[in-house]
């Protein structure tokens, strides 16, 4: 929470950020933010994308994981890469292009 309080305002200006949990797994909880924040107009994408680094290196930092039941996604894929096996991702690719050779299904999302 201090982390994305702090990014938040220094990105936006101000900021009200909230956090809850609505799942608890034995490893942990699931923590879910919600920032409420003033956007630039045009730079609004380039604001969050800052946050969200931000808030996923202090997750990291800090021993949690970036995937979660609703999978990764290209939002969360920089952390992915630093948490995923080297040779987990061999393996996809090698899955991905027996069962997907032209690329069609969610290009650039795990991979």
């Amino acid at each position: 929470m201090a982390t994305v309080n702090r990014v938040a305002r220094e990105i936006c200006g101000k900021a009200l950020v909230t956090c809850c949990f609505t799942h608890v797994y034995p490893g942990g909880p699931a923590p879910y933010y919600t920032v409420i924040a003033p956007g630039r107009r045009g730079d609004q994408v380039k604001q969050w994308d800052e946050i969200k680094l931000a808030v996923m290196e202090s997750l990291i930092d800090l021993g949690g994981t970036i995937t979660h039941h609703h999978a990764v996604g290209r939002d969360h894929r920089p952390g992915y890469d630093r948490q995923r096996p080297e040779l987990f991702a061999d393996v996809l690719r090698s899955a991905k292009q027996t069962l997907d050779p032209d690329g069609l299904l969610n290009p650039g999302v795990l991979i």
